[in-house]
């Protein structure tokens, strides 16, 4: 049984479920960007502090890998519709900037205010690019493709996870700025290129062999409802907002008239 029979053999409602995970868990709603600035925070302040226990936390709670692998599916189903594609890579792109921003943040408020050391060894050993640190990424990514349409194996993506360390090297990054040290952006901004080069062209060749391209249409239909999700929850928030707004007023409006009332009654 060769390899690209087993792959292309998969059951067709692991696939579906694949595809809906990748675009459910990579859709840049609020919870999405709570959990990368979360995970980038703890990475952040881990390489700072020289704690890889907490560095390793971050990897686990971290969805930066579904748009990428997103990234990945769009590609594979692109040649019919550019949509998915476009809506992954703009995802990860505002991850990126997003993380960034917050690690950088993070670093000065560390680094200035509170003077701490950032040569630890922690930010030092992520700034030494190596061939071994893609073939990690490719493995990683092989192995998280196959795993995602193997529900029984989902277990098991955490220590995906913390094998392929996407937000650590990025959070890095976002130190050697803060400093103002160009090894430390230059060395681990091409770890972390290194990292999605892996995982974006092994999945791309995996998800070519279990012929995703035929699933475009599952893509799309969720696409269309996690759309419909978060607009309806930004009518929510919204209305949540114009309430809180009101009651802002409301207690505004009681305390000034509480005011006038003491005025008037002392003089």
């Amino acid at each position: 049984m060769t390899v690209f029979a087993r792959l292309r053999a998969l059951p067709d409602k692991d696939k579906a479920a694949l595809i809906r995970k990748l675009v459910e868990n990579g859709t840049p709603d609020f919870d999405y960007f709570f959990l990368i600035g979360a995970s980038t925070l703890m990475a952040t302040f881990g390489l700072l502090m020289n704690n890889s226990s907490i560095v390793i936390g971050s990897m686990l709670i971290a969805p930066l890998m579904y748009p990428i692998l997103g990234v990945a599916m769009g590609f594979v189903m692109s040649g019919n519709h550019i949509g998915l594609f476009q809506r992954a890579l703009q995802t990860l792109i505002k991850s990126l900037m997003w993380a960034l921003g917050l690690s950088v943040l993070a670093s000065v408020i560390s680094i200035y205010a509170m003077d701490l050391a950032y040569e630890t060894y922690e930010v030092t050993s992520r700034t030494e690019p190596d061939l071994l640190h893609l073939l990690v990424a490719v493995i990683a990514g092989g192995a998280v493709a196959y795993m995602l349409a193997r529900p029984e194996w989902n277990d098991a993506l955490p220590g995906v996870a913390i094998a392929v360390a996407l937000v650590p090297p990025l959070a890095t990054v976002g130190v050697g700025i803060a400093a103002f040290d160009v090894s430390v952006v230059s060395g681990a901004l091409m770890i972390f290129a290194l990292n999605m080069i892996g995982i974006i062209g092994t999945a791309i060749i995996i998800f070519l062999m279990m012929n995703l391209s035929e699933k475009q249409n599952i893509a799309e239909s969720t696409v269309k409802k996690e759309n419909e999700k978060v607009e309806e929850e930004n009518k929510v928030i919204a209305e949540v907002a114009v309430k809180i707004s009101e009651e802002k007023n409301v207690e505004a409006k009681v305390i000034s008239d509480d005011i006038i009332k003491d005025n008037e009654s002392n003089s």
